[in-house]
């Protein structure tokens, strides 16, 4: 019988992975503070003209493709997806903000399986492989026997994303449904989150125009009803879920005397 470690994913992976991503958001981080700063002192700018200056850039011709590349890199330099999200829509509007945030974040999710793939839990960042753990006990069954419907759930039960594309690669799913019920999955928190930076009057905001008109009422509130409705049904497809992975015990059945504390996490929850 092949030797298997029982040792947590995490310390069986090594932190190699980890060490080596952490380096790429460092050389991300500081490529960005270089640029920024070297253009402010060859300009003269302020930072807020020097953020002015980006968004000016995205706005050009080549502008959605150094916005898809960011948020394509995004997983790397440990930066939040909403963020970036917000940013697209405040720019572009809803349709085609929607459109670039759907391309970038599924090919950030696309980097980061196969990150997971390649190096395994040690992609994630630090004190997040208990959770991979975790979330490898419940759903590997679920992504083995159909990998679409079971990424499909994850992404409409909003766990979180990047673990989710770590998990997927980590344990080797097909690439094909995950990016599927990726791509479908993730549309009603884009959609969500792109309808709420397009609400912003970026222009005068980065201006220092600060009133009640720099936010559209109706797009915010699109966002609002949108992201209210989210949460609503992630919140029905837990419980659902919860159902559907809880063993239903009979009358008739065998009497079980309920597990221990140490024994409760070796318990199979997935039917």
């Amino acid at each position: 019988m092949p030797y298997q470690s029982s040792a947590p994913l995490h310390r069986r992976d090594g932190s190699l992975a980890r060490h080596r991503q952490t380096i790429i958001a460092g050389a991300i981080w500081l490529a960005l503070a270089g640029g920024c700063l070297g253009y402010s002192l060859f300009n003269g700018t302020s930072p807020a003209e020097t953020l002015q200056a980006a968004i000016d850039l995205l706005r050009t011709p080549f502008g959605p493709l150094i916005y898809i590349l960011i948020y394509t890199l995004r997983p790397l330099a440990f930066f939040s997806a909403v963020i970036v999200t917000l940013i697209g829509g405040a720019i572009w509007g809803p349709f085609w903000g929607t459109v670039f945030a759907i391309i970038g974040s599924n090919m950030s999710a696309t980097l980061a399986y196969w990150f997971g793939r390649a190096f395994g839990s040690g992609v994630l960042p630090e004190g997040k492989a208990g959770v991979l753990e975790g979330m490898v006990g419940r759903y590997t069954r679920r992504l083995q026997a159909n990998a679409f419907s079971a990424i499909l759930m994850m992404r409409l039960i909003y766990l979180p994303y990047d673990l989710v594309n770590y998990l997927a690669g980590f344990l080797r799913v097909p690439y094909r449904p995950y990016l599927l019920g990726s791509v479908i999955g993730a549309l009603p928190g884009t959609l969500t989150f792109t309808l709420a930076g397009a609400s912003l009057a970026l222009d005068d905001i980065l201006a220092g125009r600060f009133s009640i008109l720099v936010v559209n009422p109706w797009t915010l509130a699109c966002s609002a009803g949108l992201f209210v409705s989210g949460i609503v049904i992630a919140r029905m497809l837990r419980r659902k879920e919860q159902q559907l992975t809880t063993p239903v015990v009979s009358a008739d059945s065998p009497r079980m005397s309920p597990p221990t504390e140490d024994s409760q996490g070796m318990v199979e929850r997935i039917p």
